[in-house]
């Protein structure tokens, strides 16, 4: 009994010292406005970079529309042939000069300038990869930007004798049928009879008159430099 009521006065000071402590609160202090108006400018600044990351992603088929539907050759002032629609390099496996396949689509990046044939490389043949090369050369500081591409349609190697005329250009072989996926041949005329140009992007767009002459090459010229401008920040130089 006596230890009952020994320990009740000496437990109520404490309650009444926890009751009696005072609340505590933690005051935030406001934003001044120079903080609200550096925070609104970061906010902005992430907008702004977000949207120059999109265009970067989008400019190369904001070029690709402005090529087509801006620069496009029109009437007399296109030597080639505007290929419309666009046909889009279809996923094809090549052979390359180690016997290696290779992705066609692996050329995609850069401008070309396709030539076709078979390995055994008739008069017309050579003519066309001699008139690819002259073209290329033409171009000056531009022709970094164009790429001379090969397409062999059979199994049987080259002539020693194109050794000098190949040198620097990309040689494949891809099967005649598999092309008709892609390329064709103005109506009346052959695969092997023409030039092919063909955008950074993998669309084949142009196709140059069959049995291409010098006079028709310096023609042929002409419209490959307006391309190279209409997308002079477009594909790499030099891949």
């Amino acid at each position: 009994m006596s230890g009952s009521n020994s320990s009740s006065p000496s437990a109520a000071p404490g309650a009444s010292a926890v009751a009696d402590e005072p609340l505590g609160l933690t005051v935030h202090s406001m934003p001044t406005p120079q903080q609200t108006l550096e925070a609104g400018e970061g906010r902005r600044t992430g907008r702004i970079r977000m949207l120059l990351v999109m265009l970067v992603c989008a400019a190369p088929v904001i070029a690709s529309y402005f090529t087509y539907y801006v620069v496009k050759p029109t009437g007399n002032a296109s030597y080639g042939q505007l290929i419309d629609p666009q046909r889009p390099l279809p996923a094809l496996t090549a052979v390359g000069g180690d016997g290696r396949p290779v992705d066609l689509r692996s050329l995609k990046g850069q401008w070309l300038l396709v030539v076709v044939g078979q390995s055994g490389c008739d008069s017309v043949c050579e003519q066309q990869l001699y008139l690819q090369r002259q073209l290329r050369e033409s171009l000056g500081r531009e022709k970094d930007r164009l790429d001379r591409v090969w397409l062999i349609t059979d199994d049987a190697p080259p002539p020693a004798r194109l050794g000098g005329a190949l040198q620097g250009a990309t040689v494949l072989r891809v099967p005649q049928a598999q092309l008709a996926q892609w390329l064709a041949p103005a109506a009346g005329h052959q695969l092997d009879e023409h030039m092919y140009l063909v955008d950074p992007m993998g669309h084949w767009m142009m196709r140059f008159p069959a049995r291409m002459d010098a006079a028709g090459a310096a023609k042929a010229k002409r419209d490959v430099e307006r391309m190279l401008r209409a997308s002079s920040s477009w594909d790499e130089a030099g891949r």
